[in-house]
């Protein structure tokens, strides 16, 4: 042969050269789909092409490498010279697992850099679990979609298995040093389901979101109770934030359970207490029948949406002389409670707005019940932290500028707070 002859086709099938389909070839290949299963999966025509497409990738990579072509005469004595194939499987998300011949060279230096964006490694797959374990799916569902995606079977335990070795990552975050101030912080509580002694409970998760003196929102931890939300246990919460580094909390917007504020003082004796108007507002009208409701609710905005707190105690009167009589537990709730409700009113419209409702927590535990809501019932308090640390992850993605008007609002803290504050 001339050293500048190519072989024949048979040659080059003898040879293991790989030729590139053409289009009368692809075309073919699709015609002769009966439906779309053809199309698509392990032995699918995409994967085929897919197949042969990187198999040529591969061979111009090589060629690329050893610096001459496929059966150039200066090849003979270059030092270093093509040495066959091996077969390798590898996947794709659009086309399944395929088997390709990677070639390789007699020194054994060639390492395939096209092969890095089609792996599929232990640690790819891992990361995929963990990402769908991230958004609420059951380890069956997982195993389902890892089958579907990649043609892997991966069973339950070792899907639990790589779970867990996020643990460490969720122990590091939970026990992470905090700011020494923050501004807001917005303490609150949602439910899971958890299997205890035998027992299925609902079990309240402790949830503390801050807001530091640059404007920038973060949760501070999760903390899974002991039963129904209670003041005893968020005492606990609060002296693990302390012990984290944690001197004061300028303002803490709440619900909850009765002595809940004299737990926060109990830690951080000088932080402001703010009850949420939107859970009491709720808390009220359970005791309103409902013919009697848009009525009264008119009535109490004119305590709440009152300008100032002086306004807001007039209305506040008027509307117990009204109602008193015939729904005494919602208007008392009122005026028993008025000390933390009324707090806002000390502060201007913008540090209002951030504080008189739970809304900065609301939507993130809204996210994370989103999340948990797949879940039937969590084996351990284990399970349950290491999901909804997973959760937030993705969440705090997001949360990359400080709060709208952030600028503004801290020269007000700074007014009000003045010798808290160190800017």
């Amino acid at each position: 042969m001339e050293p500048n002859e190519m072989p024949d086709k048979e040659q080059k099938q003898e040879a293991g050269q790989v030729e590139m389909p053409g289009w009368e070839k692809i075309q073919e290949e699709l015609m002769s789909a009966k439906s779309i299963d053809d199309f698509f999966g392990r032995e699918g025509i995409f994967a085929r092409l897919f197949s042969k497409t990187l198999e040529h990738m591969l061979e111009a990579e090589l060629t690329a490498h050893l610096g001459y072509e496929k059966y150039e005469a200066k090849g003979r004595n270059s030092g270093n010279s093509r040495n066959g194939r091996y077969k390798r499987s590898v996947r794709s998300s659009g086309g399944g697992k395929s088997e390709i011949a990677v070639p390789r060279d007699r020194n054994g230096e060639f390492e395939p850099k096209i092969l890095h964006k089609y792996e599929t490694s232990s640690n790819e797959l891992e990361d995929k679990i963990v990402t769908l374990y991230a958004k609420g799916m059951t380890s069956g569902d997982i195993r389902d979609s890892l089958r579907e995606m990649y043609g892997a079977e991966v069973s339950e335990a070792t899907i639990s298995a790589v779970t867990d070795k996020v643990w460490p990552l969720v122990e590091a975050w939970q026990n992470r040093s905090l700011a020494s101030v923050y501004a807001l912080v917005y303490l609150d509580a949602i439910y899971v389901h958890l299997r205890r002694e035998g027992r299925i409970e609902r079990t309240a998760v402790y949830i503390a979101l801050g807001v530091d003196l640059e404007g920038r929102k973060d949760a501070l931890g999760h903390w899974v109770g002991d039963g129904v939300e209670g003041a005893k246990f968020w005492t606990s919460v609060l002296g693990d934030l302390q012990a984290r580094g944690v001197s004061d909390i300028l303002i803490a917007c709440m619900d909850g359970p009765t002595g809940f504020p004299d737990a926060v003082h109990a830690v951080f004796p000088k932080t402001v207490i703010q009850r949420c108007i939107v859970h009491q507002i709720r808390n009220s009208l359970k005791y309103v029948v409902y013919k009697d409701q848009d009525e009264f609710l008119r009535d109490l905005k004119a305590v709440y949406q009152a300008p100032s707190r002086e306004q807001a105690e007039t209305a506040l009167l008027a509307l117990g002389e009204k109602w008193e009589a015939k729904y005494a537990i919602a208007v008392k709730s009122w005026e028993n409670n008025w000390n933390e409700l009324s707090s806002f009113f000390n502060f201007p419209p913008e540090i209002r707005r951030l504080i008189y409702t739970n809304n900065g927590s609301e939507a993130y535990n809204r996210q994370l019940r989103k999340i948990t809501k797949n879940k039937a019932v969590f084996p351990t308090a284990e399970s349950v932290r290491k999901l909804l640390y997973l959760a937030h992850r993705d969440i705090a993605k997001k949360w990359t500028l400080p709060l709208p008007n952030w600028a503004n609002i801290l020269n007000q803290l700074v007014v009000y707070f003045r010798d808290r504050v160190m800017i």
